[in-house]
């Protein structure tokens, strides 16, 4: 049985209900015949690949939704093997070249460049080329982007290339030229409202205007978090009552109880109890950088103006270290250390 917010995606640019004018921008671009490369960047939840996915549609056809998933094994020059999961039709595949770490430059160099050798083969589309779409583009180190533009260059005759990013800010300048940007902004409070209360007609529910408000809100305007908060609140109590809160992941709820771990006592064995915790919620797949995120959001809400800044800087700190490493735990229990560390020093100076 699949979630509300797969079940109810909209699968065409004209079943999108909001930025209509972006809406027809890509329908525009989908029908010139000639589609370029495309960075879409924006904050998460705001629907990117919903509209990657509606723009293969409008191009390829019903097609591009004849999806199967399948597993490559790449070798590094170090002899080491890499499995990758692909998703891809007969017109596109989709990679996440960040799963390699730092052998993602691997995954550019061997996967893009074997699909855009390839010529199009399919005679139901008018298309002569392929499209690659790269998620996580601004996770890539610098190699791989380098060698994804010498590709883009070489191959466009036969290959689009759309990368989907959180932000421009990690994207290297050469890469960002030979893309056309195409900004996706979170929807508004009353967008995501609108959404919720079209999901919940489709699901034959209703919901109070005010509590629906209060999703909205607690999910920072993050739709793909709204529904699941919104199914989430279904099963655990129906009908919905205007006082009810808003219900927040578990992992979201363990994280916070290991940030108020870490205010409570700062000593070795503390550390090693959080160390614990952080394994037990890096083996449930929640990205490391979301787990420091959510930690050091935490944190700089219970502590003192003065440590504010001091958290913010440490959290960014270690999670630069984070993207140029293997192991994420080593990073993220420094990351504790060092809070506890200046937290304790902070409360030794205060008495």
């Amino acid at each position: 049985m699949a979630l509300w917010v797969e079940k109810h995606r909209p699968a065409t640019l004209d079943k999108l209900t909001f930025h209509s004018g972006l809406t027809d921008h890509l329908k525009q671009l989908a029908n010139s015949g000639d589609l370029p490369h495309l960075l879409v960047y924006g904050p998460t939840g705001a629907g990117k690949r919903t509209r990657i996915a509606a723009v293969l549609r409008e191009v390829f056809g019903p097609g591009a939704d004849k999806l199967k998933v399948s597993q490559r094994i790449f070798e590094t020059p170090t002899r080491r093997k890499i499995e990758i999961n692909l998703i891809s039709s007969n017109f596109h595949i989709e990679v996440n070249p960040s799963d390699a770490g730092i052998y993602d430059r691997v995954i550019i160099q061997d996967l893009i460049k074997e699909i855009a050798q390839t010529q199009q083969v399919a005679t139901t589309s008018a298309r002569k080329f392929k499209v690659v779409v790269v998620h996580e583009a601004d996770a890539l180190s610098r190699d791989a982007q380098h060698a994804l533009r010498r590709t883009m260059e070489k191959y466009m005759g036969n290959m689009r290339v759309i990368l989907c990013s959180s932000s421009t800010g990690k994207i290297i300048s050469p890469v960002q030229s030979r893309c056309l940007l195409v900004r996706v902004a979170a929807p508004s409070i009353d967008e995501v409202v609108d959404v919720m209360n079209l999901v919940a007609k489709k699901e034959g529910i209703s919901v109070p205007p005010e509590f629906a408000r209060q999703l909205a809100a607690s999910s920072n305007r993050n739709l793909h978090r709204a529904l699941l908060m919104l199914e989430a609140a279904y099963v655990r109590q129906y009908p919905f009552d205007e006082s009810q809160e808003a219900p927040l992941p578990e992992w979201e709820e363990y994280i916070r109880k290991t940030a108020v771990a870490a205010l409570d006592k700062q000593t070795p064995a503390q550390l090693m109890a959080i160390r614990k915790q952080l394994y037990e919620v890096l083996t449930h797949c929640i990205p490391a950088s979301t787990i420091l995120k959510t930690i050091a959001m935490h944190l700089i809400d219970s502590v003192g103006e003065t440590l504010k800044p001091v958290v913010a800087h440490q959290a960014a700190f270690y999670e630069h270290r984070m993207q140029s490493g293997q192991k994420a735990i080593v990073h993220l229990e420094a990351f504790m250390a060092k809070f506890m560390s200046v937290y304790k020093r902070h409360l030794m100076e205060a008495a």
